[in-house]
């Protein structure tokens, strides 16, 4: 069975182990690209634009990552 080519929110949510509500300000502000379809306005992320986020998303932390080098006196968040 192939992979479905839209998500409901909540379905991007649990993939990417954040909120409801993280997903909506994702889509909202614009880091999210989404649709708004039906009578509703029930919002979909399709599935390429997801992985083209996460892509976006392990660039950045990359590029944040070396150019923020840990050196003596950085500690390492705790989850």
């Amino acid at each position: 069975m192939t992979a479905p080519r839209f998500l409901q929110l909540s379905d991007v949510a649990d993939l990417l182990n954040i909120s409801a509500s993280q997903t909506y300000a994702l889509v909202r502000n614009g880091d999210l690209p989404a649709i708004k379809i039906g009578g509703r306005g029930q919002w979909r992320v399709e599935s390429t634009a997801l992985e083209d986020y996460i892509a976006r998303m392990y660039a950045e932390t990359r590029a944040f990552v070396d150019s923020h080098p840990l050196g003596t006196g950085d500690s390492v968040p705790e989850d």
